[in-house]
């Protein structure tokens, strides 16, 4: 079996023999990690209701959407269009865009400082409406989102090639392969999950034929939820037997699984009132047949409690859930600390066909940013070993450097 747990106290240094010029801003993404073992919490230490503004109803906003919606005005658009265009016309990788440097946003950026506490603290989710993706090439588009995303948090990197821009499309992979596939590059259904940063950001630039729909729910309405009628299911997900799929994505020297928690607490620098914190995707759970199964097993299948427990939290996800339809120009910004999301299976347009304004349609594609909120920057107090590191979490193999690919690769 798996050894246990290892607990580390390290911090991120940047190795010397790396070139720092492939990291602009001098940072690289932590990458994942199992938890600390003494700040894994026992289902005793959580609360039964937790309580404060991370804990909302679908039906607060389903009628309401001025209160999660702002449609970016025109003073506001060319701002960042011409922010973008000037940082273009200098020829700066996307790596390295920086709002302390090179992309000044005077007007947007107030509402960004609100919007980016709400995010961390309040609802966890928003959305833009009104980027030009029509108008904008793929590049300014890139370049607009990216900058706008500096004022929320810092880039990570979401796959082994180093991707820092993501971009959500499908491909043409198979979704059954699930030992080595990333649904987002599928048009397959996503269960509710998280992702691996503080937060997630997707800007749509064309929308699918069909499906591909989003829906949020309150991790903590969840858990409440949980609390009422499943407690048993909840004790099962704070405890730290669950394994999650590295699909392949390992630095040298790491296991090709972590082990941990769904459920935490946040760590001893919550004080008294520590937070409930979510980190799941049922895909990373379900795909490690290759390690679990057969005379060779080098960690436990998963339990009929624990098949339970995700059969009954993908049941109360979705009763609970606020559904939403990206529209091209829309952008989309979760806290994966205390929202999960999930995507319906989808269809794209046939080749040759047109779009309600009479253009060639395009296949779906939303760009992507996994940001990371520090704890020394306010953000949530994680209970891994990285938690006070600029860029923490996010998927880092090794050395490589961020690289920001316009469109999916």
């Amino acid at each position: 079996m798996a050894s246990a747990v290892v607990e580390t106290a390290t911090s991120q240094v940047m190795p010397t023999s790396i070139d720092l010029s492939a990291f602009p801003d001098g940072l690289k993404t932590s990458g994942q990690h199992p938890p600390v073992s003494s700040r894994i919490r026992p289902y005793s230490d959580f609360p039964k209701v937790h309580g404060g503004p991370t804990v909302w109803k679908a039906e607060d906003y389903r009628e309401n959407p001025d209160r999660w919606t702002h449609r970016l005005t025109d003073e506001e658009i060319n701002e960042l269009g011409t922010v973008a265009d000037e940082y273009i016309q200098k020829d700066l990788p996307l790596t390295g865009i920086s709002k302390q440097t090179n992309f000044p946003l005077p007007k947007l950026s107030s509402r960004l400082e609100v919007l980016r506490n709400d995010l961390i603290n309040g609802k966890g989710f928003f959305l833009f409406k009104g980027i030009p993706v029509r108008e904008w090439d793929l590049r300014k588009c890139a370049t607009a989102y990216m900058g706008l995303g500096t004022y929320l948090g810092y880039f990570t990197s979401q796959n082994g090639r180093g991707h820092v821009l993501g971009h959500v499309k499908d491909l043409g992979e198979d979704p059954t392969k699930t030992d080595r596939v990333r649904i987002y590059r599928t048009n397959a259904r996503q269960y509710f999950h998280t992702d691996g940063s503080d937060l997630v950001g997707l800007l749509c630039i064309a929308k699918s034929l069909s499906g591909g729909e989003s829906d949020i729910a309150s991790t903590h309405h969840v858990f409440n939820v949980l609390q009422e009628r499943h407690p048993d299911v909840v004790q099962t997900l704070v405890e730290p037997n669950w394994y999650f799929d590295r699909k392949g994505e390992v630095s040298e020297g790491q296991e090709p699984w972590i082990r941990g928690s769904i459920f935490y607490l946040e760590n001893e620098r919550a004080g008294d009132n520590p937070r409930v914190y979510a980190r799941f995707d049922p895909m990373n759970v379900t795909s490690l047949s290759r390690f679990n199964s057969g005379p060779n097993a080098q960690i436990p299948p998963l339990s009929e409690k624990q098949k339970y427990a995700m059969e009954i939290f993908e049941k109360t996800c979705g009763e609970l859930a606020l559904h939403m339809i990206l529209a091209p120009g829309d952008i989309q910004f979760l806290s994966n600390s205390h929202v999960f999301h999930a995507r319906t299976a989808y269809t794209d347009h046939p080749p040759g066909a047109v779009d309600d304004d009479g253009q060639p349609a395009r296949r779906r594609h939303l760009m992507r940013l996994w940001l990371s909120a520090p704890e020394s920057e306010g953000g949530w107090k994680l209970p891994y070993h990285d938690t006070l590191e600029k860029k923490r979490g996010g998927i880092q193999v090794n050395n490589q450097p961020p690289v920001c690919p316009l469109d999916a690769e």
